[in-house]
């Protein structure tokens, strides 16, 4: 955030978007994967947000948007620690955008379903090909086709009146 405010004077949009992917069933999870992950995709949200929000809250405008996971509204096999701290992304979102509201400032998740990215390619064969079939639309989604979601929340006047809302790029996986 310093870096950021010294370069450019102020910070105006802030995408939290870090995660990792890790499989395993909860009998045979170690405490240390759980911790990887909620550190990862869960803290590190919360410790990105609260370096930035003063800054945002004196400039009394500023657009949050924390990247969860479709696995965080659905759940998933394999994923119970991906799926609470994604869970977790969407609730503190929520959270942040009732605090944060009277100040200008708007909070957003984005739920991508599978996305073809280096963190889905860590996943098993077996894994992808049953989510596949279980897709409306039978295919992952490119990194290209989720942008414009964030895009959308982050412009003025498209994102103005979005706050604590999830929106699901996710090839028909969660629909709501």
């Amino acid at each position: 955030a310093n870096t950021a405010l010294k370069t450019f004077g102020k910070i105006d949009i802030l995408v939290n978007n870090a995660g990792i992917l890790t499989q395993a069933l909860i009998q045979d999870m170690s405490e240390d994967m759980w911790d990887d992950m909620i550190n990862l995709d869960l803290k590190s949200v919360f410790l990105t947000t609260r370096s930035v929000v003063n800054q945002m809250i004196a400039q009394k405008s500023g657009r949050i948007i924390n990247i969860a996971s479709q696995i965080g509204q659905k759940g998933g096999y394999e994923l119970s620690h991906y799926a609470a701290a994604k869970a977790g992304v969407i609730g503190f979102t929520k959270s942040i955008a009732i605090e944060l509201g009277k100040y200008g400032i708007t909070a957003n998740c984005i739920a991508p379903g599978p996305i073809e990215t280096e963190i889905i390619a860590e996943i098993n064969e077996n894994w992808k090909k049953n989510k596949k079939e279980e897709l409306a639309l039978p295919r992952f989604g490119q990194a290209y086709e989720v942008a414009p979601t964030a895009v959308f929340l982050a412009a003025e006047p498209d994102g103005n009146i979005y706050t604590g809302q999830t929106l699901g790029p996710n090839s028909g996986d969660v629909m709501l």
